[in-house]
């Protein structure tokens, strides 16, 4: 569900991710933000520094499927996760990143699965456009 009832100004999206969030006094229950840009097939993780949201991470990404690790839930059955793994997690059978090529999930190299997935609380605010 979508907390923000009121009109964002999404022109600073593409542009500047800091600007887009903070004029848009985009909140969260944490100190993280998380964003992601279907069309640039970017992942930008936000941390709160003295009442603003700077960005920490920039990654590449791609929406993907499931045979994943380090899986963190987003909405219903769509998750971030790690590249694509065989069913018992011992190899990559994908592991494309920056393109278009999933049915919902946001797929992240397997170091930025695992680190999202060890560092962002649950009531992360995430704006994927």
């Amino acid at each position: 569900m979508n907390r923000y009832y009121r009109q964002i100004d999404y022109s600073k999206f593409d542009i500047n991710m800091e600007e887009f969030v903070n004029e848009n006094n985009i909140t969260s229950d944490t100190d993280y933000i998380i964003i992601t840009s279907t069309k640039d097939k970017l992942t930008y993780i936000l941390k709160k520094e003295n009442d603003r949201f700077k960005i920490l991470y920039t990654w590449s990404s791609t929406v993907g499927k499931s045979s994943a690790k380090y899986a963190m839930n987003i909405v219903d059955d769509y998750y971030y996760h790690s590249i694509l793994y065989d069913p018992k997690g011992l190899y990559v059978i994908d592991d494309r990143l920056g393109v278009a090529i999933s049915m919902g999930c946001i797929r992240l190299a397997t170091e930025n699965a695992k680190w999202m997935y060890d560092n962002i609380p649950t009531n992360t605010t995430i704006i994927i456009k």
